[in-house]
């Protein structure tokens, strides 16, 4: 379980920013609330604001944390050139002479909920124009009020203290300046960064305003679809909370001249008049249920690993309703056992006020007219009173009108007027 995500000098975002996944003490849904390691933990976190506001920058900092947990063994010296040159630095704030110079900062605070000991972990690293700048990892058992360190690493310092001594020396031979000690770590079997590592590889990214990843992404199908009735019986059964029309698949193998496989689905329906059936490709369906249909692998893996589902534009091609319906997923405790997360960004105002979420799930991005992102809760702001918002508020309402701020500032679009 992510606790919180804190980020520096990355895009639009210059100076520190926290996205907190615990909870504040306010009273609204305490449902949504999981106890554990003496944190309380929330399963949503819902970003909204205006286009350019930030809001995917959010999104692209964690993606970034996580691939470059994933790739850094690639960028070391024995590799080749090409993987070499696959290095790709944070991007930092441009638009001021110190940050593009200065390196990235991304650290996480997080929990597995299925370690009985409820520790806490806290990870991070600092990339700069040379790789890997700083690289830290600390643990907290629940009863304990300080972190122990197990490693640190600068230009100028590796303490590789709290981790197995007969490890150590490998560590110190193999690591690199572009390479994270925790891939480096996983890869050698070291336990406790191998635990870290898979952390992250149990987090799920999908991004549907990105049309190549969006075709991407309609294209995977679940685990097992075409050889298991039973996943068919599963994904008909997601399908059919909003699309009782589906009443199964039909699925062929096909080869193409390089031998290579695919797969041909086609969505078998009812006749309107009830006798018999009929066939359609699935990529004729709807594009909210083609959404739907791609969202199930990623739905279906961190339910299972506990991980976190981050989602930019969730509400793209979905009705309201759907969007609500997907969000309760994780707020069912029956179906979310094991306290999967979703962090999503979203325009649709109108789960602001479908009484879904509470004040510290509700997240804005705000650019500022010097080009600096700004990420805050609601539960955190105060308006020009210096009151802050009460739970019995119209949010969708007060939002648009621009109460909270991180909304678009409206001109006439005038580009066919005559000058």
């Amino acid at each position: 379980m992510l606790l919180q995500f804190y980020f520096k000098n990355f895009k639009s975002f210059r100076d520190e920013t926290i996205l907190d996944m615990t909870s504040t003490k306010i009273s609204e849904y305490e449902k949504h609330v999981t106890k554990f390691g003496g944190e309380q933990v929330l399963p949503i976190a819902a970003i909204f604001g205006a286009n350019a506001s930030g809001k995917s920058n959010v999104i692209d900092a964690f993606r970034y944390m996580s691939e470059y947990v994933y790739e850094s063994l690639n960028y070391g010296g024995e590799n080749s050139k090409k993987d070499k040159d696959r290095f790709e630095r944070a991007t930092p704030f441009l638009f001021d002479s110190n940050s593009k110079n200065e390196g990235s900062i991304f650290e996480i605070y997080f929990m597995d909920c299925k370690d009985l000991k409820e520790r806490t972990y806290n990870y991070g690293f600092t990339i700069d124009l040379d790789g890997v700048a700083e690289e830290w990892l600390n643990y907290k058992s629940k009863s304990a009020k300080k972190y122990t360190r197990i490693f640190y690493r600068s230009d100028k310092e590796l303490d590789l203290s709290g981790l197995p001594k007969k490890i150590q020396e490998n560590l110190t031979i193999a690591l690199e300046r572009k390479t994270l000690l925790v891939s480096l770590g996983a890869k050698l079997k070291v336990d406790k960064l191998k635990f870290v590592r898979d952390w992250f590889y149990a987090n799920e990214f999908t991004d549907f305003g990105e049309p190549f990843e969006s075709v991407y992404l309609s294209r995977v199908t679940p685990t097992n679809f075409s050889v298991d009735e039973g996943v068919r019986r599963k994904v008909l059964k997601y399908l059919s909370s909003f699309d009782s029309s589906i009443v199964d698949f039909k699925i062929e193998e096909v080869k193409n001249e390089s031998g290579e496989e695919s797969l041909i689905i086609e969505a078998v329906h009812k006749m309107a008049n009830g006798e018999g059936f009929a066939t359609i490709p699935l990529q004729n369906e709807s594009a909210g249920t083609l959404k739907m249909f791609s969202l199930y692998p990623w739905l279906e893996n961190v339910l299972e690993s506990g991980g976190i589902l981050i989602v930019d534009e969730l509400n793209a091609k979905l009705h309201p309703l759907l969007v609500r319906a997907f969000i309760q997923t994780f707020l069912n405790e029956e179906l979310n056992p094991n306290h999967a997360q979703l962090i999503f960004t979203t325009h649709d105002s109108w789960q602001l006020n479908s009484n879904l979420l509470r004040r510290d799930e509700i997240w804005f991005t705000e650019k500022q007219s010097n080009g600096v992102s700004q990420l805050y809760s609601l539960v955190d702001f105060v308006d020009g009173d210096g009151s802050k918002i009460r739970k019995d508020e119209n949010y969708e309402k007060n939002y648009l009108l621009g109460k909270y701020g991180a909304i678009p500032s409206l001109i006439n679009i005038d580009v066919l007027e005559d000058k």
